[in-house]
């Protein structure tokens, strides 16, 4: 565990585990590395090297005021796997994160990277403009902002329940899966998490998507209520070049927590292949 600095003065926080091939772990909104417990201790067994860190205001990386957008956030990387020298590596993002890993490989990543991963991930875009007429409307997002920054702590405790599927009916709901949500949502910075609900929702990915030339797997439920797969995955997995797409029946926004067994084993797959 440890922390780097990036150029803006903003101390970055990471867990590095282990040997072998690098994969980085890049977390959802408002989360922390933390939410990929279940996949470091998989892939550190199977002889990676993982590391996971936490996003600028985020977690345990620095509280800031600025810089809450998708460029500075694929910079902060930039400057980690720099510092980390981590070449041949594998990058895997979880929604927001997914959005981060892309904007990275494209611009950060040649002669670093060997594959990447999109989780739930918010490409290429999420809220509804003229050119994509159906997307989410802004006023889903402005909900979004305004149970953020007027009720964070009852606002983070509700949406738990959408995230893992746990409104749906016969859902086995695990209070200890909600409260760590919860736990990393209040570590974090209350304006780096109102800031980023306009980087993940208005940020468009679509020429990173085109322009990344590595292998690209994109994994996605089809029961996602807070990233509805056909808007994204569906669309994102016709823009790269060389991608991969498998969706779950009924799997939740957060099937890498809730369904880890199977997401572990279909990122297995893919990093296995020649």
């Amino acid at each position: 565990m440890g922390k780097i600095k990036v150029k803006d003065g903003t101390e970055i926080y990471y867990k590095d585990w282990g040997t072998g091939q690098p994969i980085v772990f890049h977390h959802g909104w408002p989360l922390s590395g933390d939410d990929w417990d279940a996949q470091m201790m998989f892939f550190l067994a199977q002889g990676f090297r993982v590391i996971a860190h936490d996003r600028r205001g985020h977690g345990r990386s620095s509280q800031t005021a600025e810089g809450h957008d998708m460029d500075t956030y694929a910079a902060d990387v930039a400057e980690l796997t720099k510092a980390l020298d981590l070449k041949d590596a594998i990058h895997i993002g979880h929604s927001t994160g997914g959005g981060e890993v892309i904007r990275y490989v494209a611009k950060h990543g040649k002669g670093r990277v060997a594959k990447a991963v999109l989780v739930s991930a918010v490409t290429p875009l999420m809220v509804q403009t003229q050119d994509n007429p159906d997307g989410i409307p802004m006023s889903v997002f402005d909900e979004i902002r305004v149970g953020t920054s007027t009720n964070r702590q009852q606002y983070f405790q509700d949406f738990t329940m959408a995230f893992y599927g746990y409104n749906r009916e016969g859902a086995n709901v695990s209070q200890g899966i909600r409260d760590n949500w919860w736990r990393q949502g209040m570590t974090g910075a209350i304006k780096a998490h109102y800031d980023c609900i306009k980087a993940f929702s208005e940020t468009d990915f679509t020429e990173d998507l085109k322009n990344v030339d590595v292998p690209v797997l994109i994994l996605h439920g089809e029961d996602d209520q807070i990233v509805p797969f056909e808007l994204t995955a569906v669309k994102a997995a016709k823009l790269v070049k060389n991608g991969k797409l498998i969706t779950y029946p009924g799997f939740p926004h957060g099937m890498p927590t809730t369904e880890a067994a199977t997401i572990n084993r279909d990122l297995l797959a893919f990093i296995k292949e020649e």
